[in-house]
C-alpha cells in the first residue's frame, strides 16, 4: 500500500478556481477536501477525520492563512498537521513568517504540479517517519516501565524465600549436635544466602543510583581492612591462575596497625572493589601480580588496581558503561558500570589507563583523605 492510499488532504483556499486547480493536480492520488475561509477549515481539522496535510492559502477575507496556521499549531489536536502555503506572496518576510509559524513549506502561485506533487508527497513520508518513530519511543518507554516493574518485583520477592534460606542453619544447629563436615555446610549455607541477599540489595542500590534517588551516608570505612576481606574470598580465583595479590601503603607493605580511612560506606566500597579486584585477576595473564596501591594525593584517598593484562581496544572508550563485555561468555557486563555509579554516588571518581606495555589501571580517588596518624584520634 502506498503513502498516498489513504491520506487527506485539505486545501484552504477563498477562490474555487484556485481549488479546483489544486484538486485536479492531486485528485489521483489523494483523497481531497476543501474550506472557502479559515474558519471552516479549522472545524474540519478538528474533526473526527482530520486532514494528513494542509495547503493553506495566505491571502482571504477575515481570517487570513497566517491566522489559521497559528491557531492549528497552537491545539494538541492539530499541531503535528503539516502545513504548506500556497500563495501569490513571494516576498522573504511572508516566507519566513510562515515557516517561524509551524508551516512545513511555501510555494508559490502560479504553481507547478510536478513540484506541488513532490513537496506533498515529501512532507507526507516526513510526516509517517515522525508518527513512527514516536510509535517506537512509546514502545520502548513502555518496555522501560515494565522491565522497572519487573526487576522491582523480582527483587522484593526474592527476599521472601531467601529469608527462609538464611535462618535455615541456625534453626538446624538448634535441633542437636552437628559433626564438623555438616557444621562446614550448613556454614557454606548461611554465606551463601547472605551473599545472595547483598546481590539483592545492591541491585536495588544501582536501581536508586541511576534514578538519583539513593541516600549516601558517609562514615569512616577503613579500605585497607576492606580490601584484606576482598582477599580471602578471591583467593580461589587467584590460585587458579597462580596470581599473587599484593598491597601497597605509600609504596610499601601494610603494618598490621595501619590503616587507609575514608568517608564512604563500607557495602558500597566492597562491592565496588571486589568487582573491580575480580575482574582485575580475571584479566590478568596467569602467574602475574595484581596489584592494589594506596596513597593520598592533594588531599585525595587514592586507590589504584593494576593487572599486566590489557584492555581490549573495542570497549576501551567505553570501560564504564552499562554491558559492555569483551571476551566473556558469562559476564553481565555490569561490574564497572557499577563500579562506577558506587564511586561517583560517595563523591569519588574513577578511570582508567590500559596499554598493552604497561597493562591496566583503574583508579579510584576519594575526596578528603584522613591520615592513618589522623585516625588513631577518632
Amino acid at each position: 500500500m502506498s503513502i498516498s492510499d489513504k491520506r487527506k488532504i485539505l486545501i484552504v483556499d477563498d477562490t474555487p478556481e484556485n481549488i479546483d486547480v489544486l484538486m485536479g493536480v492531486l485528485k489521483n492520488d489523494y483523497k481531497m477536501i476543501a474550506a472557502l475561509n479559515g474558519e471552516k477549515a479549522l472545524k474540519m481539522a478538528e474533526g473526527k477525520h482530520p486532514p494528513d496535510l494542509i495547503l493553506l492559502d495566505i491571502m482571504m477575507p477575515g481570517m487570513d492563512g497566517f491566522e489559521v496556521c497559528s491557531r492549528l499549531k497552537a491545539a494538541d489536536a492539530t499541531r503535528y498537521i503539516p502545513v504548506i502555503f500556497i500563495t501569490a506572496k513571494s516576498e522573504a518576510e511572508d516566507e519566513t513568517r510562515g515557516l517561524e509559524l509551524g508551516a512545513v513549506d511555501f510555494i508559490t502561485k502560479p504553481i507547478s504540479p510536478p513540484v506541488v506533487r513532490a513537496r506533498v508527497r515529501t512532507h507526507l513520508s516526513l510526516m509517517l517517519a515522525r508518527q513512527e518513530l514516536e510509535r517506537q519511543n512509546e514502545e520502548l518507554r513502555d518496555a522501560a516501565r515494565l522491565r522497572e516493574d519487573v526487576e522491582h518485583i523480582t527483587r522484593h520477592d526474592l527476599k521472601t524465600p531467601l529469608n527462609a534460606i538464611i535462618g535455615l542453619p541456625d534453626l538446624l544447629t538448634l535441633k542437636g549436635p552437628v559433626n564438623a563436615e555438616q557444621e562446614k555446610i550448613i556454614g557454606m549455607i548461611r554465606e551463601s544466602g547472605y551473599k545472595m541477599l547483598n546481590m539483592i540489595n545492591r541491585s536495588l542500590d544501582i536501581f536508586k543510583m541511576e534514578r538519583g534517588i539513593y541516600l549516601f551516608h558517609p562514615e569512616p570505612a577503613d579500605m585497607l581492612q576492606t580490601v584484606g576481606k576482598i582477599a580471602v574470598e578471591t583467593q580461589d580465583i587467584a590460585w587458579n591462575k597462580r596470581i599473587s595479590l599484593k598491597v601497597l601503603l605509600r609504596g610499601a607493605p601494610p603494618a598490621p596497625e595501619d590503616n587507609f580511612i575514608v568517608m564512604a560506606e563500607e557495602l558500597l566500597c566492597y562491592s565496588m572493589l571486589a568487582n573491580l579486584i575480580k575482574n582485575a585477576i580475571e584479566a590478568s595473564p596467569d602467574k602475574e601480580k595484581v596489584t592494589i596501591s594506596f596513597s593520598e594525593e592533594s588531599d585525595e584517598a587514592v586507590i589504584r588496581i593494576h593487572n599486566k593484562g590489557a584492555v581490549p581496544e573495542d570497549i576501551r572508550e567505553r570501560f564504564f558503561e552499562k554491558y559492555v563485555t569483551s571476551g566473556k561468555t558469562t559476564g553481565t557486563g555490569l561490574g564497572t558500570y557499577s563500579a562506577r555509579l558506587m564511586a561517583e554516588i560517595q563523591k569519588g571518581r574513577i578511570s582508567m589507563t590500559t596499554s598493552e606495555s604497561e597493562g591496566t589501571t583503574v583508579t579510584i580517588r576519594f575526596p578528603g583523605y584522613r591520615s592513618s596518624l589522623d585516625n588513631k584520634n577518632l
